[in-house]
């Protein structure tokens, strides 16, 4: 756990030397704003893609498939990219794309995700590496190879999470430390941004459809029923989120996002729940009153 520790902070200590060493290019002079969404081939991405598109945006979307590159190509405002968030050389052709473009980049969605599920202790390091290079690593270089153009146009960067920052469910769990990392790097950069004008959100969904344990399961070569996600309904809700984030005077920093009230309270919960543990049986505990004081604080803003 420690060297987890010390590995977020070494990524985010480079992120902000990258933000602050990097010459920032002259922002965009169109009217039409640019974002750029990884992972957009389908599922959250697709629909997030689809959303910004029709309320005229003009959207970078990032694929790896010659496929869902045409197809997404088809779509009006949109122009495809390929986009594999663990290759170094296909982020920086993006780059160069995208600055070539001479719309210059307002928003950046950072979408691209996997899961695999399985006992922590059974975990290969292979598939633990697999998903760490995705879902931590991918967002973490994506955003600082981008953030001189965002940070040129003042915009806006929007990580999906998942309610599975919050919570920690068994045979899930190094998925769940992945988006737990997410949540610590949407706060960091958060903090480091905003004096530069940048506005950060994170959106933590719950249940909806996607090819995401088709992924997984394809990865580990077997045909389970848990993999087919389309019992939950379409992500349009998050793709609002997204929209938001990136549209609104004022974004949220984090949007919950569930299609159903349990999900929500299983969250909240959990969230209160470790609320209660950092606060039980210690010299500095605050009483009943004192925490409820805080929470009508909090409510306040």
């Amino acid at each position: 756990m420690n060297a987890i520790r010390s590995l977020c902070v070494v990524l985010l200590l480079a992120s902000a030397v990258a933000f602050a060493e990097t010459p920032a290019p002259k922002p965009a002079t169109g009217a039409q704003k640019a974002v750029l969404v990884t992972g957009a081939s389908t599922g959250i991405g697709r629909k997030i893609t689809e959303r910004l598109a029709a309320e005229g945006y003009f959207v970078y979307a990032g694929a790896r498939k010659d496929k869902d590159l045409a197809e997404l190509d088809a779509i009006d405002n949109v122009q495809s990219v390929r986009l594999d968030v663990t290759r170094a050389e296909d982020i920086a052709a993006a780059v160069e794309t995208i600055t070539q473009g001479g719309r210059g980049l307002y928003g950046l969605v950072n979408n691209a995700g996997v899961a695999i599920s399985g006992p922590l202790t059974e975990t290969s390091e292979d598939d633990f590496h697999y998903l760490m290079n995705v879902n931590l690593y991918g967002p973490y270089r994506v955003t600082k190879a981008f953030a001189p153009l965002i940070i040129a146009d003042k915009g806006r960067i929007t990580t999906i999470s998942s309610i599975s920052g919050i919570l920690s469910s068994p045979n899930l769990g190094v998925y769940s430390m992945s988006k737990h990392a997410m949540e610590a790097f949407g706060d960091a950069l958060a903090g480091e941004l905003a004096p530069l004008g940048v506005q950060v959100s994170l959106i933590e969904p719950g249940n909806f459809n996607s090819e995401i344990g088709q992924t997984a399961a394809k990865r580990k070569g077997v045909d389970s029923p848990a993999a087919d996600r389309s019992k939950y309904p379409e992500p349009d809700a998050v793709a609002e989120a997204a929209l938001h984030a990136l549209s609104d005077e004022n974004p949220k920093h984090r949007y919950m996002v569930v299609p159903e009230q349990k999900e929500a309270e299983w969250t909240i919960r959990k969230a209160i729940q470790e609320l209660v543990q950092l606060n039980q049986g210690h010299a500095y505990s605050y009483d009943r009153a004192a925490l409820i004081e805080m929470l009508d604080a909090e409510l306040a803003k």
